[in-house]
């Protein structure tokens, strides 16, 4: 496996791979790897074949953070993700820094960003306001970097996804995009990077996002419509009494629109937004 740091000789790589006809994977990271990621890395795999080529990005993305938010915390372990990588099969790991990916960025040297205004309007960007227009610009320069065939992408972290499939639609990007299962623990919490951040009984009470799942699904399986307020209203006081969580959102979308539901009804997508102390948690699923 390869370590590659400068953005320009990943592009020369993969120009030089694209010669040679070989279909290209790209996982895009922000590192502090888990097995949710190395699932990503297997579809991947399976996507190009055993003669394509498989590339991890591992870069944690100063563009998409807003002030006050966890950037210079956000953990990170290249050394471990290197040895991941390298057993998982990957070929490529790309990681770039800020000076080479943002060149004069905060001194007048850098000013473009993509912009996507529909999709990221709501739900996560309507509470980090800035963080979709560093996710689409960041992703719109690992393809160009990458020139990946397909790029895999965690359902976790739904609305990104559908945020970066219109950007890839719109833009004309010659990249199939496709969005993996999210991988759980065992009692259903959603693998994630920030769970690093919890302590052992926030490890605990952050299980009631999994659970306030399948408790709003039974309600909607079993009556079939449900008011979207009065569900959204029973599960935040239920989750924050349950768990002392401070909930940030609890919305019901429409799972490609991404538009509000109301009423809720089977196929419906459920979105959670649960403060723990500092540590943020996000997770979705069909209702």
């Amino acid at each position: 496996m390869r370590t590659i740091h400068a953005p320009g000789a990943m592009q020369r790589l993969a120009l030089r791979w694209k010669r040679e006809g070989l279909r290209v994977g790209l996982v895009p990271t922000m590192g502090a790897l888990h097995e949710g990621h190395l699932s990503l890395v297997q579809v991947a795999r399976r996507r190009v074949g055993g003669a394509g080529k498989v590339v991890v990005s591992l870069y944690v993305n100063p563009t998409q953070f807003g002030p006050g938010e966890d950037l210079a915390a956000y953990p990170r372990d290249p050394g471990r993700d290197r040895a991941l990588c390298r057993r998982a099969g990957v070929d490529v790991m790309f990681h770039p820094e800020d000076a080479t990916m943002y060149p004069g960025r905060g001194t007048g040297g850098y000013s473009t960003y993509v912009v996507e205004e529909s999709l990221s309007r709501g739900w996560e960007g309507a509470s980090r306001p800035t963080h979709f227009r560093g996710v689409t610009t960041v992703v719109a320069k690992l393809f160009h970097l990458v020139l990946p065939d397909v790029a895999v992408f965690g359902a976790k972290d739904w609305q990104q996804a559908a945020v970066v499939r219109r950007m890839t639609k719109d833009l004309n990007f010659p990249v199939r995009l496709v969005v993996a299962p999210t991988r759980r623990e065992r009692d259903g919490l959603a693998m994630s990077s920030r769970n690093r951040y919890l302590t052992a009984e926030q490890r605990e009470r952050a299980t009631v996002l999994w659970r306030a799942m399948g408790r709003a699904r039974s309600r909607v399986r079993g009556e079939g419509t449900v008011g979207a307020r009065e569900l959204e209203s029973g599960l935040r006081t239920w989750i924050e009494e349950e768990s002392g969580g401070r909930v940030d959102y609890v919305g019901f979308m429409d799972p490609e629109t991404l538009e509000p539901r109301d009423p809720v009804v089977p196929g419906t997508r459920l979105a959670l937004a649960v403060r723990f102390g500092s540590t943020r948690l996000i997770d979705n699923g069909p209702l």
